[in-house]
């Protein structure tokens, strides 16, 4: 979202809000849960759905395991996130002395980061309050580049709370901005917020909006990645290009979670097998959010009536949130044990849903106990395991 920003400016507010410079698709922060915008619209519709909090469905293995779509664009190796960080500061300290910021600059900076830190702090209110002190100071000394960049963090704020129409319209004025500045509707940046857009739609059920959103982002990073794949290193850096063919990964994995929603199951599995690619092409199967791709097909296999083909997929996801330590272990292992159950091996669902139980109470997953328990005394009364 940050291709118009100035280089001193853009950096530095940048920095002072924690984000970085390069792939646009590793700024989408969690929102409501859909997505979609299209063609002319899809400029204006998008969909970037929150992470999906696993929610498992009495005793039919349809548990939606979920991590926050950052974790598609996050290196696996802390260390090389630490080097990359510390060139950026450096780089910003450079350009600063180049070209150092204005005192209204400064300010909003200031402003920024404070809001920033509001919102690591669970204190939405304060940096709400903070985001339209920076927003006025941007606007009185018309800075450009500032006022994108902060109705950007305004619309995500308001995304991440669910106040879903007033982060349609925040983040439909941060895509104006850009656009009348020479943005391309093909920017990785418009796609973004056209994926963001999509998913609010889906959630306000507004389907026409949200098709358009998600068929509008699908094609247009379809054709992108094609284009980009004959371009030579030089013409284009391996990174870039993986953002790309990432940020389509998670088009298409927000897609199917909505298709899922709604019920068009066949759909659904066709735009999971095409993220579930991605993923595993380019972070690897170990990954955490291929591991996350793998449980959500199993679940949409299971929900077609396709259960052994959702166990091979489930039990590989299992096997590898083992290897890993996944943080959601205890959702993929009581989406593998409804599974069971639909395969009739009720025994061995019963041993799952006690690792599930384990693994969850391990974590501190309050509302995840509950529902295990509610599973294991469904089983136990229906199956007599």
């Amino acid at each position: 979202m940050w291709g118009p920003l100035s280089r001193s400016l853009g950096r530095g507010l940048l920095a002072a809000a924690g984000r970085r410079r390069r792939g646009y698709a590793r700024l989408l922060l969690a929102g409501p849960r859909g997505g979609g915008g299209g063609g002319r619209r899809g400029a204006e519709v998008a969909a970037n759905k929150p992470p999906r909090v696993g929610q498992g469905r009495s005793g039919r293995g349809l548990c939606v395991v979920a991590l926050a779509a950052l974790s598609w664009f996050f290196k696996s190796a802390p260390t090389v996130v630490e080097e990359e960080e510390e060139e950026e500061e450096e780089a910003v300290e450079r350009e600063e002395e180049e070209s150092p910021p204005s005192e209204a600059e400064l300010q909003v900076i200031h402003l920024l980061k404070r809001a920033k830190l509001c919102i690591m702090k669970k204190e939405p209110d304060d940096a709400e309050r903070l985001l339209h002190q920076a927003l006025h100071l941007a606007q009185k000394a018309d800075i450009r580049k500032a006022i994108i960049y902060t109705y950007d963090m305004m619309a995500n704020l308001a995304f991440m709370r669910n106040q879903l129409e007033k982060a349609e319209k925040l983040f439909k004025a941060t895509m104006s901005y850009l656009l009348v500045g020479g943005m391309k509707q093909e920017d990785n940046a418009i796609v973004e917020i056209s994926l963001k857009l999509a998913s609010i739609y889906a959630s306000l059920k507004r389907q026409e909006f949200a098709f358009a959103g998600y068929e509008f982002c699908i094609s247009t990073l379809e054709k992108k990645v094609t284009r980009e794949k004959a371009l030579t290193e030089e013409a284009m850096p391996a990174e870039e290009k993986a953002n790309t063919h990432l940020l389509l990964g998670m088009c298409y994995d927000s897609f199917a979670r909505y298709l899922l929603d709604i019920s068009r199951l066949s759909e659904a599995q066709k735009m999971y097998e095409k993220a579930l690619q991605i993923s595993s092409e380019i972070r690897g199967e170990r990954h955490p959010q291929t591991v996350v791709l793998m449980n959500d097909l199993a679940t949409t296999l299971d929900a077609q009536g396709r259960f052994d083909e959702a166990y091979t997929y489930v039990k590989k996801a299992t096997e590898l949130a083992r290897q890993i330590e996944h943080p959601e272990l205890h959702r993929v292992l009581s989406n593998m044990a409804g599974i069971l159950m639909h395969k009739a091996s009720f025994v061995e669902a019963k041993h799952v849903y006690e690792e599930a139980l384990k693994e969850a109470e391990l974590k501190g997953d309050v509302a995840f106990i509950e529902h295990i328990k509610m599973e294991l005394t469904e089983l136990a009364s229906s199956r007599g395991v």
